[in-house]
């Protein structure tokens, strides 16, 4: 006790309010700048790529993503997670800086909790995507970056939705978010269907990835599989990008083979 007088110490008060992020514009900045004109240009510039991908189908929502995490051209971490469970019900796949993505699904999980202890059932998958996007869009223009594709299972049904962290939220049946996005829309316009079996969803969505890690130098690693369905979310596989490159392109080289053997 004497110690604590000495330096005058004062035990927090656990029964007020717990800390929130800051206001809008409550952001650190040189005195008279305005927040969002000082981060457009004093703000760091560094590219960041990924692929992660999402569709409804019949048997559920599928999620997927590569797990290279890039800072323009260092591969930061070759193994992070961007598929991130929110509940048993509900999982979201994370494309942008990742701080901020993991810091946004935390405060996703506290809401709900709250929602769910308050309501007395958990939230639905629109009502947790609105959610997110009114508490984003807060920050519209302060350099804040995430692009989420919400999969989740709740008294609808399988539901989908993508949320932009400047408000923009899309409900939809198939999703793919980052740097290699285009290369795997390709791979997903050409095999999706609604009446996919289980096992062709598997393959889709590891083959989507796969294509879009051989051609974006910012996605690699492996590809994280997850299938959310009523019974609630389950990690299906994690596989090497560079096994699966061999299996995809094994029987194109034998058709090839074939192709040029003399009759």
């Amino acid at each position: 006790m004497a110690l604590q007088d000495v330096c005058s110490w004062q035990a927090p008060n656990t029964q007020g309010p717990s800390p929130h992020l800051p206001q809008a514009g409550g952001w650190a900045v040189p005195q008279g700048c305005d927040p969002q004109t000082f981060l457009q240009i004093h703000g760091p510039k560094l590219a960041h790529g990924t692929t992660t991908l999402a569709f409804r189908f019949c048997h559920g929502v599928i999620a997927a993503a590569d797990t290279r995490s890039s800072c323009s051209n260092y591969v930061a971490c070759p193994a992070s997670r961007k598929v991130i469970p929110v509940h048993q019900h509900l999982l979201g796949t994370t494309s942008g800086t990742s701080a901020d993505c993991v810091t946004w699904y935390r405060v996703l999980q506290r809401e709900l909790r709250l929602r769910a202890l308050r309501e007395g059932q958990l939230p639905s998958v629109a009502s947790a995507a609105k959610l997110l996007s009114a508490m984003m869009s807060r920050y519209r223009g302060l350099d804040l970056c995430v692009a989420t594709a919400l999969c989740g299972w709740d008294r609808s049904g399988p539901a989908l939705f993508y949320v932009y962290s400047d408000g923009t939220r899309l409900q939809g049946d198939v999703f793919s978010v980052g740097s290699g996005s285009p290369y795997a829309y390709g791979v997903l316009d050409q095999g999706y269907r609604y009446d996919m079996t289980t096992q062709e969803a598997y393959a889709l969505a590891r083959r989507a990835v796969a294509h879009a890690t051989r051609r974006d130098a910012y996605s690699g690693g492996s590809v994280d599989l997850f299938h959310v369905q009523k019974s609630g979310w389950e990690y299906v596989s994690h596989d090497d990008v560079c096994v699966l490159h061999a299996e995809l392109w094994e029987p194109r080289k034998a058709e090839e083979e074939a192709s040029e053997a003399p009759p």
